[in-house]
């Protein structure tokens, strides 16, 4: 049989297929990637105490944000030296690094009459001196004046180094020429260690090094020629010369452009299939130099391409396909930016994000072991057959209710009080679960409200903690029963949609979950073993009319963000985790694991279907009950809860919604046609790739951003994160016509700066 489905099918024909229709739902789109920062409280706390981080260590490449965090820092020091004074001998601060943040620490240190020293293993504002000759300065946000002295106004490189440097001047502070090697906690004291001088010991040390350490390297021969650059000083240099420029972000296409420009033979290499980071004017001067004037081409652009080897007036490009080629020329320039100063806080015990050290993998597996505990507890299995066999708490409350005798126990043992349905209840784990579920939703999504004050955030956790506590678990465990009891529901709608049984309260008011989880997210009332017309008719509305009218309008998210049990977990218990979620091209692929089991779910329905209309004991039967079970375990408990549940504090609260939910795998489909996005105005993206690195859906935000293109990749959830962390007010929710332009825009404010400039205002596709 598989030999002629083959023959058919050709396997090569199958795979394009599966590629193409890959492509065009999700990975036609960027899979940026995030950078490996410190892990940080609100106050630039690190996990080392008394050490402290501000500056574009951060994660925030602005120098508003950096001359505030610095200044803030200097500040709470000066509170603690205040209650606790340092020992003779020791400094108050250490400041390593004297950018914009660790300067504007120096100078609320000095105001604050603190004993510090400034540490510089290069000359001070070296970021800034680096930057190329005239090149304007964001100063956003503008409304924000950071706190301490230090403040900045220019918007152009010299004149902004030159009121950084007066400003420093004027206050007397003079850095000391040193390299810190390596921070050590002694005690109640901080000891930094110098690279050959003796160490400086303090209570507490800022390092604000900023982001730009050791260049990238592509780890290929050749590579440390003396004809290969990773900086660009003078293009007239390499006027008349062959020049390749390695890169696709900003800095490889200015880079690029700037040697054209000078007279320069230019090739830019790049690996991706296009240009996604860099802004989209740079990209417009790249495509004129590109096609030239008269037809004559300035620059050659070679894309999907990797460097195989640099050699003397030549390098070895390898394309996608594994074929290479040969370019001559002169000189490389190895434009892929820098590594983040990172061993420095490594050396020192310092969390960096998305490293796992030997203990939190242990904790991991022991977090995983648990939920699978619990799941198997919840669903029926063998510890929860244990547990109901012991009698053990809190699933044996009729037989203490019983216990207590008198009037409390006769009420108990009556099914009309809301004691009676509450024992009732109360003696399986599934009630348990879906309280202490709903109370973990309410309890931190009142957290969450108070952690982010926007508009949009409010509405929309109200929303998702009324649907949680509302139709999950109030209407099928306390409503329906007592319901049912009273006769106050009419009988042939309890019998058309809550069966009779002999368990629990006499009916499967657990079916009530259909009302909100949609096919084929709960698949329970629709794989049944005889067909239940009304829930079949519910899941088509839903499935197939409901869905796609909202999702239509207002992208995935309105689902997946506002309604879901799942989502309301992730945007409550999840939202501080969020920024853990892995990104990149192979966490991507992964995302069409969802789209497997959406074909297994569709399957099942397709035997489900003959089944009904064969006699009982049929074949399509015998094979359909096994697999739902096998489903069940699968892909309800271990997936959507073991891993859904346990990889929370590790990998963001939407590993089961990315990943493997089959509704999201649906929706993503309903969502390609969608005219949500998240609209961009591209002059205020100063690419920090902050809203990327909030994404728990694994987007590569930024990439349309600098480029000022709606965000249109169906993977979006609308949990506003992006939009909200945005230091400069970039992002807002909106609606796209099919060529991309603005013709909505949300009124329910999600961006705390677009709030503190007195509303949104317009963004332009």
């Amino acid at each position: 049989m598989r030999g002629t489905l083959v023959a058919l099918v050709p396997r090569g024909l199958v795979l394009r297929a599966i590629s193409r229709y890959a492509r065009w739902l999700h990975t036609r789109w960027p899979a940026g990637t995030t950078e490996t920062l410190p892990v940080l409280g609100p106050d630039g706390t690190t996990s080392v105490p008394g050490v402290f981080v501000a500056g574009d260590l951060s994660g925030v490449p602005l120098l508003k944000f950096a001359l505030d965090g610095g200044a803030r820092v200097a500040r709470r020091v000066a509170h603690d030296v205040a209650a606790r004074p340092a020992a003779a001998g020791e400094l108050d601060l250490i400041v390593i690094g004297a950018g914009v943040a660790g300067m504007g620490a120096a100078l609320e240190a000095s105001k604050a009459g603190l004993r510090f020293e400034v540490l510089e293993a290069a000359e001070p504002f070296s970021t800034l001196v680096d930057i190329p000759r005239g090149k304007p300065i964001f100063t956003y946000p503008r409304a924000m004046r950071p706190a301490g002295d230090l403040q900045v106004s220019a918007s152009v490189k010299e004149a902004l180094l030159d009121e950084l440097r007066e400003q420093v001047a004027r206050a007397g502070i003079r850095p000391l020429r040193a390299r810190a090697e390596r921070i050590e906690r002694r005690g109640a004291s901080v000891v930094v260690h110098l690279a050959g001088e003796a160490a400086l010991v303090g209570r507490n040390v800022l390092v604000a090094v900023g982001r730009t350490g050791n260049f990238r390297r592509l780890g290929v021969p050749g590579e440390d020629r003396e004809d290969v650059y990773r900086r660009l000083h003078d293009p007239s240099d390499f006027r008349g010369r062959r020049v390749l420029v390695v890169g696709g972000g900003d800095t490889a296409l200015e880079t690029a452009i700037a040697l054209s420009e000078a007279g320069a033979r230019v090739t830019l290499a790049h690996r991706g299939h296009d240009f996604w980071r860099p802004k989209r004017e740079t990209l417009e001067a790249l495509r004129r130099l590109e096609h030239g004037m008269g037809g004559t081409s300035r620059i050659e652009v070679r894309l999907d391409r990797r460097v195989h080897e640099i050699r003397r007036h030549a390098v070895i490009l390898v394309g996608g396909d594994g074929g290479a080629e040969e370019i001559e020329n002169d000189a490389v320039f190895l434009m892929i930016g820098r590594e983040p100063p990172l061993e420095l806080l490594r050396r020192s015990g310092v969390r960096l994000k998305g490293e796992h050290r030997l203990e939190d993998r242990m904790i991991l597996i022991a977090f995983l072991l648990a939920c699978l505990a619990l799941y198997d507890w919840k669903s029926g299995g063998s510890l929860a057959q244990l547990w109901a066999a012991r009698h053990w708490f809190p699933t044996n409350l009729r037989a203490l209710f019983s216990g207590m005798g008198g009037a409390f126990a006769a009420a108990a043992a009556d099914r009309r009080t809301l004691l009676g349905t509450l024992a009732i209840g109360g003696s399986t784990p599934a009630f348990w679960y879906t309280l202490a579920y709903s109370a973990v939703v309410v309890v931190f999504g009142v957290r969450r409200m108070r952690r982010r004050r926007t508009p949009y955030v409010t509405a929309q956790t109200l929303c998702l903690m009324v649907v949680q506590v509302l139709p999950l678990f109030l209407l099928p465990e306390i409503l329906l029963p007592q319901m049912d009891v009273h006769g106050w529901l009419p009988r042939g709608v309890e019998d058309a949609l809550f069966p009779a049984v002999s368990y629990g309260h006499g009916r499967e008011f657990w079916r009530a979950y259909g009302l909100i989880l949609a096919w084929p997210l709960d698949v329970y009332n629709v794989f049944t073993g005889r067909p239940l017309p009304w829930w079949i008719a519910i899941a088509i509305v839903q499935t197939l009319i409901l869905i796609p009218l909202g999702i239509r309008a207002f992208g995935k998210g309105f689902y997946c963000g506002w309604i879901c049990s799942c989502g309301a977990l992730a945007e409550t218990l999840g939202d501080t985790q969020r920024h853990k979620m892995p990104h990149g091209p192979r966490w991507n692929r992964l995302n069409m694991a969802g789209q497997g089991i959406l074909a297994v779910a569709v399957a099942l329905l397709a035997l489900r279907i003959v089944g009904w209309s064969l006699p009982a004991g049929n074949p399509a039967d015998a094979l359909f009950f096994p697999m739902l079970e096998g489903y069940k375990w699968t892909v309800d408990v271990f997936l959507a809860g073991v891993l859904g549940t346990g990889l929370y504090f590790w990998f963001s609260g939407r590993v089961w919604c990315r990943f493997f939910c089959p509704l999201a795998a649906l929706m993503h489909v309903y969502a390609r046609f969608s005219r949500f996005a998240i609209v961009a105005e591209k002059k205020k993206c100063i690419s920090c790739n902050v809203c990327t690195s909030v994404c728990h859906q694994g987007i590569d935000v930024m990439s349309f951003a600098n480029r000022g293109l709606p965000m249109i990749d169906p993977q979006c959830v609308r949990c506003s994160a992006c939009v909200q962390e945005c230091p400069t007010g970039v992002l807002q929710f909106g609606q796209v016509d099919r060529a991309g332009h603005a013709i909505h825009l949300d009124r329910l404010a999600a961006s705390p700066v677009r709030m503190r400039e007195n509303g949104p205002s317009p963004a332009r596709a």
